[in-house]
């Protein structure tokens, strides 16, 4: 049974703080826009990985957890009442002869849109495994890749897989609040923030944590069946260890995946949409990329720069869809327009204040 179209003005895909974001800047313009993902939850790959884990490069908020940034850009984005189809990918997309695009759904659902911004981060993507006999049976109980509560490893003994970033990131978080926090890399040097690594050397000096160099060559179960210990050629000392734990997190990184994006045409390097840096479509007219899926001379893969780049796309899609008004700067502060679409009232100045 063929699903019924829905036709709305722009589809963004990718719930992540860039496509939310999105939002905001497309409202702020009179425009409506319907925001697809994949995952359960708007938030992307913040609230997937470390949902808890401190930001400090957003500008204003000297402070914010991944969480805490999410739900204040949904707050942000409120005004302009997105439609949120979560729990699904868009696999399929074609560029009609009038310019739209017809996406389809793997809920067989169907979308007419007038322009598409992909925000869809690294794409689909699944994190790295641990390539062990019988580690796949153990993620449903104490064998993790992401954190999704902190407290599940409070006073227990932990293990703690990787060398980048999120694994110094919750080994620092989390080494105060374990039984024992042992972390295990496969070479001495890490690939994560230098202050990161300094800092995990502390803890180690202090008895807080312990670091080993070396390669998981096995997994032993108890007698129940549970993950109990690892088995570890020590790379140090060229010695096999046991490493018994009551938890164990991996974080060897994530395996990103285009998916269907790979197959729309439009131009790619190294698995990233290639942008025009003005407006950041793509080589296909209509259809923009924002985020850490897209590339251009100088990119920097920040929240912050996707933030610009949401900002300047949409004024590119305000321009496509209305390509014979002329685009005035309009700022929050002053405009009764934007004040009207935030639906905020202005506020006046106090007796005796200049209104300028």
């Amino acid at each position: 049974m063929k699903s019924q179209e829905t036709e709305t003005e722009v589809v963004i895909i990718g719930a992540g703080p860039c496509g939310l974001f999105q939002v905001f800047e497309l409202g702020l313009l009179g425009i409506r826009a319907h925001v697809i993902d994949s995952l359960r939850r708007p938030g992307g790959q913040c609230m997937e990985l470390y949902p808890d884990k401190p930001i400090y490069d957003i500008p204003a908020l000297p402070v914010c957890s991944a969480r805490e940034l999410i739900d204040r850009l949904l707050e942000q984005a409120k005004p302009f009442k997105p439609t949120l189809l979560l729990g699904r990918e868009v696999n399929a997309l074609e560029r009609l002869e009038d310019g739209r695009f017809r996406l389809g759904t793997s809920r067989n659902e169907s979308l007419l849109a007038r322009a598409v911004i992909i925000a869809a981060g690294v794409g689909a993507f699944q994190p790295r495994r641990l390539k062990l006999p019988g580690a796949e049976t153990h993620e449903q109980h104490n064998l993790a890749y992401r954190v999704r509560e902190p407290e599940r490893y409070h006073g227990k003994h932990l293990v703690i897989l990787g060398g980048g970033d999120s694994a110094l990131d919750w080994t620092l978080n989390l080494a105060e609040k374990s039984a024992s926090l042992t972390l295990i890399h496969r070479r001495s040097e890490f690939r994560a923030a230098p202050a990161s690594v300094a800092k995990m050397r502390e803890l180690e000096q202090a008895g807080r944590l312990r670091c080993l160099v070396g390669r998981v060559r096995g997994l032993e179960e108890n007698s129940e069946g549970r993950l109990h210990a690892l088995l570890l050629h020590d790379l140090e000392t060229d010695s096999e260890q046991r490493v018994t734990l009551e938890e164990l997190l991996i974080f060897y990184g994530l395996a990103p995946k285009l998916g269907p994006i790979a197959a729309w045409g439009a131009d790619l390097a190294k698995n990233q949409l290639i942008v025009d840096p003005e407006r950041f479509q793509t080589s296909i007219p209509g259809l923009f990329a924002i985020g850490d899926i897209n590339t251009y001379p100088g990119k920097k893969k920040l929240i912050l720069s996707g933030f610009h780049e949401a900002a300047l796309a949409a004024f590119a899609v305000d321009k496509l869809l209305h390509p014979e008004r002329k685009q005035f700067l309009q700022y929050t502060t002053t405009s009764p327009i934007l004040h009207q679409r935030l639906g905020v009232e202005p506020k006046r100045p106090a007796q005796g204040e200049s209104a300028g």
